[in-house]
Formats: structure tokens, sequence, C-alpha cells
């Protein structure tokens, strides 16, 4: 892979790219976190594609480890990449769908002509993923990932997730 990786500390709905990632649930209607930050940022032009994504090929929502973009609305991006990561489980390994979030992700950015793509730690917040094996399973990811993106830039709220992003760019 050639895509330059880049880490910022901050908030991702201030990112100017080309897709902005969100850590979207299933339902693609919103919710807290970077999800609702995106939603209200971007305002009511991204949950009207999500609601016509959902009565037409995601009437059951968008499973976990899949994406699909929208419009990006007000943000400064031309789209909005939604995946929905797992639950965190000490029960069950769940890290493939982690990954998969990352390569899906990256998927719909080529199929979009998108160069740069902001993600955020997908599936740490309220998903409770721990934060240093999130940011070992998306680096490793996108580090393998086939894609035609130039720059990958995760976008980390605050300074414990930027230091374990930081940890495995080394």
């Amino acid at each position: 892979m050639s895509a330059t990786l880049t880490l910022v500390r901050g908030d991702i709905t201030r990112q100017s790219a080309d897709a902005i990632v969100n850590a979207a649930n299933s339902s693609l209607l919103g919710g807290g976190g970077v999800d609702g930050a995106i939603h209200r940022r971007g305002g009511p032009a991204i949950l009207e594609e999500c609601r016509r994504l959902r009565a037409s090929r995601y009437g059951g929502g968008l499973p976990t480890g899949r994406a699909v973009a929208t419009t990006a609305g007000d943000l400064d991006a031309r789209w909005v990449i939604h995946t929905v990561g797992p639950v965190f489980s000490r029960e069950e390994d769940r890290s493939a769908l982690l990954a998969s979030c990352y390569r899906e992700s990256l998927r719909v950015a080529d199929g979009l002509g998108a160069r740069t793509v902001a993600f955020p730690a997908v599936s740490t917040g309220v998903y409770g993923w721990p934060m240093e094996d999130a940011a070992r399973i998306a680096v490793e990811t996108v580090r393998g990932a086939e894609t035609a993106v130039e720059e990958i830039r995760f976008v980390l709220f605050d300074e414990q997730a930027y230091a374990a992003f930081a940890a495995r760019l080394r």
C-alpha cells in the first residue's frame, strides 16, 4: 500500500477530506459519539440519504463490518462513509469484523474516487473496544489494504487514543 498514514488529534467533523468515515450504528439514523457529531454538524442531508438507504437496500440496517456512502452535507468533505463496528466481547473474537470496517470503508472510498479518507477509532466509544487493540487492528488493516486512497488520516479525539495510534505507527 502506498497511502500515507497520518494522525490528527481533534474533531473528525472539522476535517477537510474527500471522505469522512462515520462509526455508525446499524440503523444509520444517527446516535451518540462520532455518529451523533457527524449527523449534527453535517446537517439533515446526511440523515435524509440514510433514510433512503434504509427504505431501499438496508431495510434491516447496515450489517456489522460493512460500509456505505452518503453525501457529507455541510461537512468539509464530499462523502460520509458509514461503517458499523462490532461491540467488543471478551467471549468472542470479533477482530475480523473490526478489520472489515476499515477494509470495506476503503473499498467504498475507492469506488467513489476518494483520495483522502479520515477515520475515527471505530468501536472504541460506547462499543467498548480497548483502544490499544483497536489501534493495532486499524493500522495493520489499512497498511495491508489494496487501495487507491492517497492519504489515510486517523482523527483521534483525545490524547489516549492519539498515543495508542502513534505507538502503532512507529
